[in-house]
């Protein structure tokens, strides 16, 4: 038995495991099991905290959590026989399909179920933040509250959206299985923007207390690069995404000092940049060059690139206005808008942006604030302090307090 506690392993297993259960169970039973699915994996990880805080972690969990998976998804395959008397319509080749759980949880099997699972459950026949809702919950792994958050929702609406979205998929008897291409290239966004939404709770964290959620960045990127491994989505704008993703990430052990505060950008340690993923970052940006298409991602990337550059040249502060500028043309968003104002301080004066700035009135947002504090600096200082102190008000992390408070400490507050 391993020494590893169950406590500090079966979140982070979770997280791995518990899309690849689903993926595969679903594409045994159909996607009108989805429900059923989900719940056998669930159960099986219920079964993994019972079991090893007795008798203590095996030496392989993740072969142990397969093996369990597989006699539950028996177990309710007999059921439904037993209750029905035969095979059910909606079950389709029942023996075939137990002796398929029971063989094929392969590698390559496993990758191939979560790639159909992730258009299947991007579905049109389900509106786009149910598909989003699904994709997080099914194939990422984020519980109800984390989800709720990244709508900036409640729990019961999220319960309730995911409810109705799995009853649409079995009703409109949707097929787990790679869609045409045509429907590949209408489906793709949604894909995109899930695994976009991953990398950002991830990114920002704003649910937890902790400034950076690697593991919900790297399933991110793992499912992101799942895409790039079939020939049928190795496509620019998915190398665009992939870009912006390792770029972001590549800074990652800067971001955080040994109090885990977040560090400014303009105080990071640049020799803490992992230059391996700078380098993985540009190579998917050259990739997402061919072809005629232009993304958010290929622009985001684009400045996630700039970034990199630590030097502050009028050069690359004029690159990264003009990339917002046509980021803000393709795809507008108050978000993109209020960092936008940050590159314009830095092209154009400060004056220039504190106009700009305050146009968008995000007064509810503590980053519109916290930006206003930046760029009062030395121009109005207790315009300053008086917008950093809103920010602090309007905070929900301790990192984004104390990030809110070594500022206002740099004007002697």
């Amino acid at each position: 038995m391993g020494s590893i506690k169950e406590e500090s392993l079966i979140p982070g297993l979770f997280k791995k495991e518990f899309s690849k259960i689903a993926a595969v169970l679903t594409r045994s039973f159909g996607i009108e099991h989805l429900g059923a699915a989900e719940d056998i994996a669930s159960d099986t990880f219920i079964a993994a905290l019972e079991t090893w805080t007795y008798k203590g972690v095996p030496q392989n969990p993740t072969a142990w959590l397969y093996a369990v998976a597989k006699n539950k998804a028996r177990n309710y395959l007999q059921r439904e026989q037993t209750f029905n008397g035969k095979v059910t319509e909606d079950i389709l080749h029942t023996s075939a399909t137990i002796d398929e759980i029971e063989a094929d949880w392969s590698t390559q099997h496993i990758a191939d179920s979560q790639l159909q699972m992730l258009f299947a459950i991007c579905h049109p026949v389900i509106p786009v933040e149910a598909q989003i809702g699904l994709s997080l919950r099914i194939l990422c792994g984020f519980g109800i509250e984390e989800i709720a958050n990244a709508f900036l929702t409640t729990k019961d609406v999220i319960n309730k959206r995911l409810y109705r979205a799995k009853e649409k998929l079995r009703e409109s008897k949707v097929v787990f299985e790679m869609p045409s291409p045509t429907e590949i290239n209408e489906r793709l966004n949604t894909v995109l923007t899930t695994l976009y939404l991953l990398f950002n709770e991830g990114y920002y964290s704003e649910s937890r207390e902790v400034i950076i959620r690697e593991d919900l960045c790297l399933e991110a990127m793992t499912l992101t690069h799942l895409l790039l491994q079939d020939e049928r989505t190795n496509l620019p704008p998915v190398h665009a995404l992939l870009a912006l993703m390792c770029l972001h990430a590549s800074r990652f052990p800067a971001r955080k000092n040994v109090n885990a505060s977040l560090v400014l950008y303009e105080d990071q340690d640049e020799s803490l940049w992992n230059k391996e993923l700078i380098s993985r970052g540009v190579y998917h940006l050259h990739q997402a060059a061919t072809g005629n298409q232009l993304t958010r991602y290929h622009l985001e990337a684009s400045i996630a690139y700039w970034h990199t550059i630590k030097e502050d040249t009028p050069e690359k502060w004029e690159n990264i206005l003009q990339l917002y500028n046509k980021l803000l043309r393709i795809e507008y968003s108050p978000i993109a808008a209020l960092n936008r104002t940050y590159a314009l301080a830095k092209a154009n004066g400060k004056h220039e942006a504190i106009w700009e700035a305050e146009k968008l009135q995000l007064t509810t947002n503590q980053y519109y604030f916290t930006l206003l504090g930046e760029l009062y600096g030395d121009v109005d200082n207790i315009k300053s302090i008086d917008c950093y102190n809103k920010a602090l008000a309007l905070a929900s992390t301790q990192a984004d307090k104390n990030a809110i408070t070594q500022r206002l400490s740099r004007l002697g507050v």
